[in-house]
C-alpha cells in the first residue's frame, strides 16, 4: 500500500481523499489524480505539489478559481488544517510537518505567490482571470 502523504478532508463530511504522490492534479476529467465530477470544477483545475515536506497548491488557470483560507490564489503553500476551496468545494488539508518542513516554512515564509499575477479584483474573486482556460 502506498504511503499517505496527506489528505484532503471534505468540509461538511465525506470520505477523505488521500494524497499518495508528491504531485497530484485535481479536476473534472477522469485523467486527473483526483477527479471532482462537478460542472463548476475545470477539466484540470489545480495541482498539489509536495516540496521540502510542505504541500503547495497551484491553480491551473481554472474558470472558478482556487482559494486558500478564503483568498483566491495562483500558487500558495498550504499548511496543515488550511481551508482549500476548489471552485465552491471546500477541503481541509491534513498532513504532518517534519522538522525539515518547519525549518523550510521559517526560512521562506508563508506565501510563494507572484503578487502581480492577478489583479486585486481577481484576488477578491470579483473578476475572472484574463487568460482563463477553456473548460472541457
Amino acid at each position: 500500500m502506498a504511503e499517505i502523504l496527506g489528505e484532503l478532508v471534505p468540509v461538511g463530511g465525506g470520505d477523505a481523499i488521500p494524497l499518495l504522490r508528491p504531485v497530484m492534479t485535481v479536476g473534472r476529467r477522469r485523467s486527473n489524480d483526483i477527479c471532482l465530477d462537478f460542472s463548476n470544477v475545470s477539466g484540470q483545475h489545480c495541482e498539489f505539489l509536495l516540496k521540502n515536506g510542505v504541500w503547495h497548491v497551484r491553480d491551473l488557470r481554472s474558470q472558478n478559481g482556487t482559494k486558500v483560507n478564503g483568498e483566491r490564489v495562483q500558487q500558495r503553500i498550504v499548511k496543515p488544517n488550511d481551508l482549500i476551496s476548489i471552485s465552491k468545494h471546500d477541503f481541509r488539508i491534513q498532513y504532518h510537518l517534519s522538522q525539515t518542513a518547519h525549518e523550510f516554512l521559517e526560512n521562506t515564509g508563508d506565501v510563494v505567490e507572484d503578487a502581480f499575477a492577478q489583479s486585486l479584483m481577481e484576488k477578491a474573486g470579483l473578476a475572472k482571470p484574463k487568460s482563463s482556460r477553456d473548460d472541457d
